[in-house]
């Protein structure tokens, strides 16, 4: 057991979940990479990590269940001691206008996007070290409001309605509970499925004139986490260069 502070970052195999993972570990941070299925980017993550010097485990979990997030901190109490941050960075999307959206795929997204940052945050309620911090995932969708996000962007409203509340009901242990909803981020989540035109017209929308990069979002997480942000609570930054 350490002094040091520990971390559970749900997906964080790929994308800006692996970027926080490696940003957070460089600040000292120990680090649990939570991933779904892909064992092989996880370790490559952990490899990454522990190459530059800092601690990181993968742990196997789904975030769509009670037994999936609590393994998340069975593992991270058992191996590092008392989790004093959680990343409910996990998530899925699937591109689909209402009138053809199916129930098994509406029902997989619910319970992965609302579903993992609700059992998330209960969990840490019960759990996370007093003067810790928990950052949740929306996204500018939410302003935005594009076609075929319907299902996605109603999963975030949701989480970013359960931050405002979480955070006034852990003030009185110092936990901080604050939301980041980023812009088009050039990711594989982001990019897959999408054509070169749809791309450049979600990039012209972007004062900044450029899809965000996975380490814009983790070095705002890290803010959030840190001593300096010890006063931010309630709170969701969106981190899309100006589009929303």
């Amino acid at each position: 057991m350490t002094d040091s502070k520990t971390a559970i970052i749900t997906g964080a195999s790929r994308g800006i979940g692996a970027e926080i993972a490696k940003r957070l570990a460089k600040d000292g941070i120990e680090v649990i990479v939570n991933y779904a299925s892909n064992a092989t980017a996880a370790d490559e993550v952990v490899a990454a990590i522990t190459g530059d010097g800092g601690k990181a485990v993968a742990v196997q979990a789904d975030i769509s269940t009670t037994a999936g997030v609590k393994a998340l901190f069975d593992t991270a109490e058992a191996t590092y001691g008392k989790a004093d941050i959680l990343i409910n960075n996990g998530g899925i999307l699937q591109l689909s206008p209402l009138k053809d959206f199916n129930d098994e795929t509406f029902e997989r997204e619910v319970a992965v996007n609302f579903g993992g940052a609700f059992r998330g945050m209960r969990e840490a309620a019960n759990r996370l070290a007093d003067g810790g911090s928990i950052v949740n995932f929306s996204t500018s969708v939410v302003g935005l409001k594009l076609p075929s996000y319907g299902v996605y962007a109603a999963t975030k409203a949701a989480v970013e309605t359960m931050t405002h509340i979480a955070a006034k009901e852990l003030a009185s242990h110092n936990i901080t509970v604050n939301a980041v909803a980023p812009g088009p981020v050039a990711t594989e989540l982001f990019l897959t499925g999408k054509s070169e035109e749809l791309i450049a017209r979600l990039t012209g929308m972007i004062p900044a004139g450029r899809l965000g990069e996975p380490d814009d979002i983790a070095d705002v997480v890290a803010f959030l986490v840190s001593d300096a942000a010890r006063y931010v609570t309630g709170q969701v930054l969106r981190v899309n260069g100006g589009m929303v």
